[in-house]
């Protein structure tokens, strides 16, 4: 596919199909991870992989802090209403969840979330060409350390995750801002 044509592609996918996802197209999407650009070549993402009964506990634990928090930590440190019931449904139907960890090196934090940044916009940008869908989750950043541990990473940092698999949606993208709104030339 034109790089173009998938970037104009590209939108948050929130329902799958039931359709398996082959480990190969998994592989192809890490790999256009691993080719992103990274500051200083540091290259700080570690992907891990998840399906089945983990991704769904995954999903529970995001559950679980939710209903035992009396005002959710969203609209205590963000002031919004809470998405991480809604991110933990589509993570439970999703059949693949990717995890995006860092090392906890606290002299390269901006420059490794850039840089992880740009890995996951390769991922989602490759599940178009590849006709997958995929879902950038940041909601997993209120129980990041319980997932970590989860996953044997409780040396690193869980940045955020991705869900992938063959959408289930015909709906239209969300419109974007127009350039003017987001552009000045000085």
């Amino acid at each position: 596919m034109e790089l173009n044509k998938a970037i104009n592609k590209r939108k948050s996918i929130r329902k799958y199909t039931y359709k398996d996802v082959s480990s190969e197209l998994i592989e192809s999407l890490i790999n256009s991870a691993r080719l992103a650009p990274s500051a200083k070549n540091r290259q700080p993402w570690r992907f891990v992989i998840v399906k089945d009964k983990i991704k769904n506990k995954i999903a529970d634990i995001m559950l679980k802090q939710l209903q035992e928090s009396k005002i959710s930590l969203e609209k205590k440190i963000y002031n919004t209403n809470s998405s991480v019931k809604a991110t933990a449904l589509i993570i439970k139907q999703a059949p693949i969840l990717i995890l995006v960890f860092r090392d906890k090196e606290d002299n390269w934090i901006v420059g490794d979330l850039l840089s992880i940044g740009a890995s996951v916009e390769h991922i989602c940008l490759k599940a178009v060409d590849m006709g997958l869908g995929s879902l950038w989750i940041r909601d997993t950043v209120f129980t990041k350390g319980e997932i970590a541990h989860l996953v044997g990473k409780d040396n690193m940092e869980l940045v955020c995750a991705v869900s992938i698999g063959y959408a289930d949606d015909n709906s239209e993208a969300k419109k974007k801002k127009d350039l003017k709104e987001i552009m000045e030339w000085y």
